[in-house]
């Protein structure tokens, strides 16, 4: 059978991979765990001679036990190929004392794509192995990049409608364009009046809703998620990780066995959390950085040990970090309860109901790996600014947040352990508060978002992406918005039902 899935609720056990991967989200309401997290079974040295597109198929293959190897090639094939614009799909770039690695050279220009180029592959193949014959909904909730990487992803993809839910104020205006311009005719975009924390519930309500199942499956029709509880998102995110160190050494940056940090800027936690699997899985990881903005509830978390969403949601120019409740946290915490789903269940229903709860010292102690920092607005834009100024590397927003807090984290703990900084988007996702922060308010006034893309481009010479080239004069394909509570209306309106 190989490894298994189980829920973090304890609803579900003994799942397969390629089903929890097509559900998405366990019937409990729980995120799907494997029951263990296996250690890598090939030398570090020798992963790094390896492409990124074979080190994809060593980690994998032992997440996804119930794919063949046939099938996950395939999908890795398909996924790792000239949708993204350099041949190391995860290049490192060595900057300001610390190693950037850049995870936005896909399709989108974000960390998103890493995962969701991969993942409608690996869900169409899950849907042939187990003899699924609905068409297959994807319904997600996206705080501004998940969305349009989803919807790239999916598009026109046989068998499969894809959904996507945004808070209208709350993404940048290149996010807002890529996904109203996203083709394929089985794509649909939301703008839904209220915040991400708003779309997520009201997608995970949706889920949850037995009625509306019954009634997709009379149509013909299933639910499945591309949200970064999908462990289909998750197990991807971790081969980049590993990439990262096995490229240190082989470029003698770092000695066999040398530990390093990772630095992450952090919103829904699946991207560190990732971080965290590859160093259960046997990378020298020291300690795992999770970066916040304003909206510092994990921050707040791994000082406290309280988790307290009942607070004021802040609206930033890191917007993919503006989330009051990181899902994929549920998924550390199982792990704290040494995987007692009763325990983990009880914790997620006092944030439910109560909007907080408190972790125990000893899983507090089990969670010691993790460091968090937060940076305002203004530090934020600092950091661009001195890094671009003493460097010429140009970072966008969510990368800044990182930097930001590994210079605080640095100074603070006299710790000097080599680091790896997830540089998760481009400059130019979010080009009008870059320029801002390194040529002042003044440069981006009264300008357009495509002239202030010009603008960044001759101040920094670093080439305009072509996923923004594209957007520039695409036409809009998507006007639908409504309020929170009408988004079953809107999902049955575009599913004909």
């Amino acid at each position: 059978m190989g490894l298994t899935y189980q829920s973090t609720r304890g609803g579900e056990a003994g799942v397969p991979a390629s089903m929890a991967i097509l559900k998405g989200l366990a019937k409990d309401g729980g995120l799907f765990m494997p029951t263990e997290i296996p250690k890598l079974d090939v030398p570090m040295e020798k992963l790094g001679t390896m492409t990124y597109q074979e080190t994809a198929y060593e980690v994998m293959k032992l997440f996804l036990t119930d794919y063949s190897p046939g099938e996950l090639k395939d999908c890795i094939a398909k996924a790792y190929d000239s949708k993204f614009d350099t041949e190391e799909i995860a290049p490192l770039a060595k900057a300001d004392g610390a190693y950037f690695l850049e995870l936005y050279h896909g399709s989108t220009i974000a960390f998103k794509d890493m995962a969701l180029s991969i993942l409608p592959h690996l869900m169409t193949t899950a849907a042939k192995k187990n003899q699924v014959d609905k068409e297959i909904v994807i319904l997600t909730a996206t705080s501004g990049d998940t969305g349009k990487a989803a919807m790239a992803g999916f598009a026109d993809v046989p068998g499969t409608r894809i959904i996507v839910f945004y808070p209208k104020d709350g993404v940048s205006k290149v996010q807002e364009l890529q996904m109203r311009t996203q083709k394929g005719a089985n794509t649909s975009v939301v703008a839904i009046h209220g915040n991400f924390d708003d779309a997520q519930t009201g997608v995970k309500k949706l889920f949850g809703d037995k009625s509306l199942e019954a009634l997709l499956d009379s149509r013909g029709f299933q639910f499945s998620s591309a949200n970064s509880i999908n462990i289909g998102r998750l197990v991807p995110q971790i081969v980049y990780y590993v990439y990262a160190y096995a490229r240190l050494l082989a470029n003698e940056e770092i000695a066999d066995g040398e530990q390093i940090n990772v630095v992450v800027p952090t919103g829904n936690f699946g991207n560190i959390l990732a971080a965290y699997f590859a160093k259960r899985m046997g990378v020298p990881v020291k300690t795992l950085i999770c970066a916040s903005n304003d909206n510092k509830v994990l921050y707040d978390f791994f000082t406290t040990g309280t988790y307290d969403r009942k607070r004021d949601f802040i609206l930033t120019n890191s917007p993919s970090m503006d989330i009051l409740i990181s899902s994929n946290l549920e998924r550390l915490i199982y792990l704290s309860t040494g995987c007692d789903a009763g325990a983990s269940a009880a914790l997620m229903q006092d944030l439910s109901e109560k909007g907080s709860y408190t972790v125990t010292e000893d899983m507090k102690a089990f969670m010691s790996d993790f460091a968090g920092g937060f940076a305002t607005q203004e530090e934020n834009a600092a950091t661009i600014k001195r890094i671009f100024d003493s460097t010429g590397y140009l970072i966008d927003t969510h990368t800044g947040v990182a930097a930001t807090v590994y210079e605080a984290y640095r100074a603070e703990s006299g710790d000097r352990a080599k680091t790896v900084i997830a540089s998760t988007a481009s400059p130019y996702k979010f080009s009008d508060s870059v320029m801002e922060a390194i040529a002042g308010p003044e440069s981006i006034r009264d300008k357009d978002g495509f002239e202030v893309v010009d603008a960044l481009n001759s101040l920094s010479g670093v080439d305009v992406p072509a996923a923004v080239e594209e957007i520039r004069h695409a036409p809009i394909r998507h006007n639908t918005e409504c309020d929170v509570d009408k988004m079953e209306e809107a999902v049955k309106a575009i599913l004909g039902i």
